[in-house]
């Protein structure tokens, strides 16, 4: 047989063993089905029916005849996949309607039946039997782009750069193929680069289908460039928008798309939050081996998609306006976006340690996620990660694989209160973490490194009992310490607690409801704040149970809470004064 491609090609095992649901083949009656949504019409050899960076991408299934998947690059067309009949076009971007990765010509003059978006995803919501053959090719599509580096997007930096790594982890925990390559390694790309007169505070440099040089982009650039958001009507007013895609926000958007509502998640960095920057979650139903926060979200992104949700990347929420409905959520790059009901699921994020040369070392030495990206940077050194909850067990195990050795600092003085138990069994078992209780790091110190930046090279720690310190040659430092919310955008429209947390329903008072000025009869939902249907879930909630499957479960009732203040009934009367007074 003639050469059928490049795509599976160089794949592990796991991929390439599944190659046939990778490129399946339509049985007749689920053609005739696809062909009840589309059109039938011809094809001529030669014809391009998808050109890589098109924003309207039709779905081609092959009747008779030959369509290419092709990847365009400056020095010409790499084959991607032959498609014979009965098989078709398409990866993940179909779902969201971002740009195509890969374009599509003619090889041999037949027929198709072409489909556009709007009909693939009725199809997809709607016939199971095609939604599981579309969504398992179309993510394992997009899994061997990622494994082989065939994207759009060209990575040029340096290990010894923060922004290169903060380039490459929001590429990835997107799951959007890139190449990456490192000027450490490879002579010609510095010659290159010169040309270019990028100088080493330019990079990382980010070539964009390539046409587009970025040099240290933002997270923002990055996601403009390739598309992410193109798809995206802002003019709608939608039923609800979920702030933060977090297992919480995943959830909600999830359920609430499966039921008909018209969702919008707006995420500043990347699905997952901070459970995506987890390197193993063991005690989440269902996964008996495991699952890694990355692999969580990807599935749950997919599925959210897969039902409708849309979702709006890098452009984090900076204001909810909250004197009138609909509410208006306004956003970092200038827009907004008018919704009937708002589910708060912006999270936490880990708290920074109080030392004033913190700053300089973050991503040259000093992390807030330990995944495969960051631990290939270690690997046979001495590491440290400090914190006593789930987060940080899990980061020394799983960095205990590749590095020499892990030190475990924890300020208290035992992990029972504040780890599961089969974790610290673990660690207690493990040769290579080393737990130091009732220990704190005290100082960081580094140099510059090939004068590109500073980089840690050592950690300075404290005995809180002895006050003993001790200065090591260490230059990896995990830092998953404790959470701060991200609250801060919401500007006094919600009640919260001491700390920063969104109090919600049991949790606020009369006192609460009559500063915030609440305008109903009945109390708050369980989950509702004191803004009628705002609701929230997640880490970002007052009293929060820091767990994954406690987030999702949050998110997941929410939406039936959304449903309660979507419908037009009538308010309930006043709740007893013993009651509304808020005393136990």
């Amino acid at each position: 047989m003639e050469n059928e491609g490049t795509l599976t090609a160089g794949l592990p095992d796991s991929l390439a063993s599944r190659a046939d649901q990778m490129f399946p083949s339509l049985t007749a009656a689920q053609l005739a089905r696809v062909a009840a949504l589309g059109r039938r019409r011809a094809t001529t050899s030669g014809e391009v029916l998808i050109q890589a960076g098109d924003h309207v991408v039709p779905f081609f299934v092959v009747i008779s005849g030959r369509v290419e998947s092709v990847r365009h690059a400056p020095g010409g067309d790499t084959l991607i996949r032959i498609h014979r009949p009965g098989q078709f076009t398409g990866e993940a971007n179909l779902l969201s309607g971002r740009p195509a990765l890969v374009g599509a010509r003619v090889s041999e003059s037949g027929e198709v039946v072409e489909l556009d978006r709007e009909h693939l995803l009725d199809l997809v919501q709607t016939d199971p039997d095609l939604s599981d053959v579309f969504m398992r090719a179309f993510i394992l599509r997009r899994l061997a782009l990622i494994s082989t580096e065939r994207g759009d997007a060209v990575v040029i930096g340096t290990s010894q750069c923060s922004n290169t790594l903060r380039v490459r982890e929001f590429l990835t925990r997107n799951a959007h193929p890139f190449t990456y390559i490192d000027v450490d390694s490879d002579e010609d790309v510095q010659t290159l680069l010169g040309r270019f007169q990028v100088a080493a505070e330019g990079f990382p440099v980010v070539l964009c289908r390539g046409e587009l040089l970025l040099r240290n982009p933002s997270n923002e650039q990055i996601a403009d460039c390739l598309g992410f958001n193109d798809a995206i009507d802002l003019s709608k007013v939608r039923d609800v928008v979920v702030i933060g895609a977090g297992p919480s926000g995943l959830a909600a958007a999830v359920y609430a798309a499966s039921e008909g509502l018209n969702v919008l998640v707006i995420e500043t960095n990347s699905p997952g939050g901070q459970a995506g920057s987890s390197s193993r979650i063991e005690n989440y139903l269902g996964f008996p081996t495991g699952i890694s926060g990355q692999e969580l979200a990807g599935r749950a992104y997919s599925q959210a998609e897969k039902f409708g949700a849309e979702f709006r990347i890098a452009k984090g929420a900076t204001k909810l306006s909250c004197e009138a409905l609909p509410y208006r959520v306004e956003m970092g790059d200038g827009a907004a976006v008018s919704c009937r009901a708002v589910i708060v699921a912006s999270g936490a994020q880990y708290r920074r340690l109080p030392l004033p040369e913190l700053p300089r070392f973050e991503g040259v030495g000093v992390y807030y996620s330990a995944t495969f990206m960051e631990s290939q940077l270690c690997g046979g050194e001495e590491v440290i990660v400090v914190g006593g909850g789930n987060s940080a067990g899990q980061a020394a195990l799983f960095l205990a694989q590749a590095a020499g050795k892990v030190h475990l600092l924890v300020r208290a003085a035992t992990l029972s209160e504040t780890m599961s138990h089969y974790l610290i069994r673990r660690i207690e078992e493990s040769e290579s973490i080393d737990l130091r209780v009732r220990t704190e790091i005290v100082a960081l110190d580094g140099r510059n490194s090939q004068e590109r930046s500073h980089h840690l090279e050592s950690v300075t720690w404290r005995d809180n009992v002895t006050g003993a310190e001790e200065t090591r040659p260490i230059r990896h430092v995990f830092l998953m310490t404790g959470a701060a919310p991200s609250t801060a955008w919401l500007d006094g429209c919600l009640a919260l607690d001491a700390k920063g947390f969104v109090k919600t329903g049991p949790d606020l008072s009369a006192e609460d409801l009559a500063e915030y000025h609440w305008p109903l009869a009945r109390r708050p939902h369980l989950l509702e704040t004191s803004l009628p249907g705002v609701f929230a879930v997640g880490d970002v909630r007052s009293g929060n149970v820091k767990r994954v499957a406690s987030a999702v479960g949050e998110g997941s009732i929410a939406v039936s809470m959304v449903h309660q203040t979507l419908q037009p009934v009538q308010d309930p009367p006043p709740l007893p004064a013993s009651r509304n007074s808020g005393s136990s």
